[in-house]
């Protein structure tokens, strides 16, 4: 079996939340949903317990369920949930292969996802595990890494805000897809879901390990910046490359086949010391590129759920899958797709992504921007040492 990394002793609590949101969101890449809406619920389930992350390795065989909610995330602040709705998915769920879950680990450890996984996980009182399908955000079902292994994703029960629940027994990872969002456009435009068990251990071969804990890294690295940090600053405390910091010019919005698309226009500022940042090239409001005469360079940010693509003069800096977020120039805060304007102050880099969809070219092709139809292979940070060395188990923080 290949070496992982471990993740131990990792307690997540109330006070862990504000933190633990931030990571999400970076996670998130501009897409996954507002975890911020789900903050104080989060703290309430935490209120008088702490969640432990588990690695799937100390579990075995025990069957576990992934869990969360599909649809449009923005409905999620206006049709409100009850609560009860990754509960009553799980219950169908559990009837139909009466196989009780012996613990839950988040479909998608990122934005809102990740926030109710950890919800529900203590509101159960069952063990979490941390492990996930995509390693960040993405927006399809054929893009869970299971699916892209060649393992099953049905049965599944899914249950909207309305009540109404449906047990899907076999389908394609691409059937699964159209009759999941036929079914919440048809409800109340989201629903939560609970997706076919599967033993612990596989997760060691179809899942990305350790991203809930790596969402607390983040967050935690991210709430110990100063007030105002230097972008530079903030780069390097998250672990990435600093690709830009400008003014977004020109937000254009357009409809695609499947979900909508934008593209984005960050004006650089020539600030006369570029940082080294991406797979190539310099840092846009840096010396690296850019108009002459002392106008600063341009970055143009192609994005739909999440931020795919970014170029610096046109030339391709830094690719899904690893993670592009844009943060607020003055607090560092990430922001998302769609709550982008004009005239925001931004900040723009590049962290490492998920290390399991880059191990094989055949995973990479489903994430690569090739798959969200963009004409451009994958422009990847250099692969980290430790991603490639064998791992040893490492205590983080608590």
């Amino acid at each position: 079996m290949a070496h992982h990394a471990r993740v131990t002793g990792v307690r997540l609590g109330a006070a862990d939340v504000d933190a633990f949101i931030t990571g999400l969101a970076l996670l998130g890449s501009g897409g996954g949903g507002e975890a911020q809406t789900y903050r104080h619920a989060l703290r309430t389930a935490l209120r008088h317990t702490e969640i432990v992350l588990h690695d799937p390795a100390d579990l075995g065989d025990a069957a576990v369920v992934p869990v969360g909610m599909l649809g449009a995330t923005r409905m999620f602040a206006e049709k409100l949930p009850g609560g009860q709705e990754i509960i009553a998915a799980l219950r169908a769920l559990t009837r139909w292969t009466g196989v009780e879950p012996a613990a839950l680990m988040p479909f998608e450890a990122a934005g809102l996802n990740g926030a109710l996984a950890v919800a529900t996980a203590a509101q159960l009182g069952l063990p979490l595990v941390d492990a996930d399908l995509m390693g960040r955000a993405l927006p399809r079902v054929d893009q869970f890494t299971r699916a892209v292994h060649g393992g099953a994703v049905t049965p599944i029960g899914m249950s909207e805000p309305g009540g109404q629940t449906v047990l899907v027994t076999s389908a394609t990872a691409h059937g699964l897809e159209r009759i999941a969002r036929a079914f919440v456009a048809q409800g109340s435009g989201w629903a939560g879901f609970a997706m076919v068990p599967a033993p612990a251990s596989d997760a060691l071969r179809d899942c990305c390990l350790g991203s809930l804990g790596r969402a607390l890294r983040l967050g935690r690295a991210h709430r110990d910046l100063p007030a105002k940090p230097e972008p530079e600053l903030v780069a390097a405390a998250l672990g990435g490359h600093l690709l830009g910091v400008g003014r977004a010019a020109d937000i254009s919005r357009l409809p695609s086949t499947s979900f909508g698309r934008a593209s984005i226009t960050v004006l650089g500022r020539s600030t006369g010391g570029g940082t080294p940042g991406g797979a190539r090239g310099g840092t846009a409001g840096g010396t690296a590129g850019g108009a002459p005469g002392g106008a600063g360079p341009v970055l143009r940010l192609e994005a739909e759920n999440e931020y795919l693509l970014v170029l610096l003069d046109g030339e391709p800096v830094a690719s899904c899958p690893d993670l592009i977020c844009v943060l607020d120039r003055r607090t560092a805060t990430p922001i998302a797709v769609d709550s982008l304007r004009p005239g925001d102050d931004l900040i723009v880099v590049v962290l490492p992504g998920p290390a399991w969809w880059r191990a094989t070219p055949e995973r990479l092709r489903h994430v690569d921007p090739r798959a969200f139809g963009l004409g451009c292979d994958a422009v990847l940070l250099p692969e980290p040492p430790s991603a490639a060395a064998p791992s040893t188990s490492v205590e983080l923080p608590v």
